[in-house]
This record gives structure tokens, C-alpha cells and sequence, in this order.
């Protein structure tokens, strides 16, 4: 399964604040990701965010298709209040304000995967 990276460039010195964002975020209702036709394209199954000094990185798992990932949390409601409330702290503005935004925010912002292990890969008994 997949992993996708995307990065934030924050202001430094505001550790706790981004970390009370991050805590209180209002997860999704599903994890079940929709095309644009509404037929399935994915599914989230984790996230992980890591903050050190002025870069922020929230790491996601998934399932399907990424593209249709992006569009599914352009559109979830915790994720556009999330988007609000980083913005004083965000070094660089993200144009996350529209769907279309969102979506070229997140590839922008994407990381390149280099490498990717995991012990669901292994054969069974190893």
C-alpha cells in the first residue's frame, strides 16, 4: 500500500500551536475515496504528521488511485478548516481555497518517493 509525503513550509518558533491544529483535527466520516463519477477509487488508511523547525510533513496511506485522494480531501470539511487555520503560520501560502487549489497545492507539495518497504510485502513466515 502506498505511502504519499506532503510538505509544509512553516514559520519556526510555532511547534505548539501547529501541533494543537494537527490535534484537534476533524477527521473524516470515511475512509472510502470516490471518483468523480462516485464509483470507488481508494481508500485513506493512515496519516502521520512530523514537524521539525520550519517544515512540516504529513504522511498519508492509501489505497487506489491519488489524484481521486486529493480531490476526496479538498472537499472534507475538517480538511478545508484545517487549511484555514495553518495559514498565519505558513511561510510560503498555500492556494488550497478551491478544490482546484487544493489539488495543485498537493502535488506541488508532494514529495517523491524514493523508496518504500513494508512487512505486509514479505512472504508469510519470514
Amino acid at each position: 500500500m502506498p505511502f504519499a509525503a506532503i510538505t509544509y513550509d512553516v514559520k519556526p518558533g510555532y511547534e505548539a500551536e501547529l501541533t494543537e491544529i494537527f490535534g484537534s483535527f476533524k477527521r473524516v466520516k470515511g475512509n472510502r475515496v470516490k471518483d468523480e463519477s462516485g464509483a470507488e477509487a481508494g481508500t485513506l488508511l493512515a496519516t502521520a504528521v512530523f514537524l521539525r523547525d520550519d517544515t512540516l510533513v504529513r504522511v498519508i496511506e492509501y489505497t487506489g488511485d491519488l489524484d481521486a485522494v486529493a480531490r476526496h480531501m479538498a472537499v472534507q470539511p475538517g480538511v478545508v478548516d484545517f487549511e484555514e487555520s495553518i495559514k498565519p503560520y505558513l511561510s510560503k501560502p498555500r492556494e488550497t481555497g478551491t478544490p482546484e487549489g487544493f489539488v495543485a497545492t498537493f502535488k506541488r507539495s508532494l514529495l517523491t518517493t524514493v523508496v518504500q518497504f513494508s512487512s505486509r510485502d514479505l512472504p508469510a513466515g519470514v
